[in-house]
């Protein structure tokens, strides 16, 4: 039995995907707009599941679809987070980057099951590398009240960096080209060939 706030989960659709010269979030790697799919991936282990989007992008959502609109009150990635956040304060966060084009329900699954509510996060994270993954992580309600504080102190707007400096409790997934990032041609050339071996 899960212990702590219930997990929503949000898809980050709302960059403008200014390296890769295209939405990423449109990108069929799984014959759908890649935001369509871990829409869906996260409906399967969360308990609601929202597209966090820019105002001008919400005329081309597909009916069924919820969405949070984001506020514009700050900078990057969150902007998507808090503007969840503040809808709904009392629920922790399953966060996703619409650009993991290899992100299934396995690791997801890996990531629940090792959610630990009493951190302010669980967050993926690439054993040669352990640092936090904000972008693919499970954000508790605490962090958002955190990470406004931080945003307020004027140290940065680094997701990542907020995580660094708290506790967080960092989860190796078994598979971890989950954790690729395609924001560019050659990272989107480099996720279709390993989509293929799979």
């Amino acid at each position: 039995m899960i212990i702590g706030p219930k997990i929503y989960g949000l898809v980050l659709a709302g960059g403008k995907s200014t390296r890769m010269g295209k939405d990423k979030g449109l990108i069929p790697y799984h014959g759908i707009p890649q935001r369509d799919y871990l829409y869906s991936l996260l409906g399967r282990v969360c308990e609601k599941t929202f597209l966090s989007i820019r105002p001008e992008q919400a005329e081309e959502m597909a009916e069924g679809l919820e969405v949070v609109i984001d506020e514009n009150k700050y900078r990057g990635p969150y902007n998507g987070l808090l503007s969840a956040h503040l809808q709904y304060p009392d629920v922790a966060w399953l966060v996703l980057a619409c650009d993991l084009p290899l992100m299934d329900l396995k690791a997801l699954q890996e990531l629940i099951a090792a959610r630990d509510p009493n951190m302010v996060a669980t967050s993926f994270a690439q054993k040669e590398n352990p640092l936090p993954e904000p972008l693919c992580a499970i954000w508790e309600p605490k962090a958002f009240k955190e990470s406004l504080a931080y945003l307020e102190s004027g140290n940065g707007t680094c997701p990542r960096k907020y995580l660094i400096n708290s506790e967080v409790k960092l989860v190796f997934p078994d598979n971890p080209n989950v954790l690729l990032n395609a924001n560019s041609e050659e990272e989107y050339k480099e996720a279709i060939v390993k989509l293929a071996v799979e």
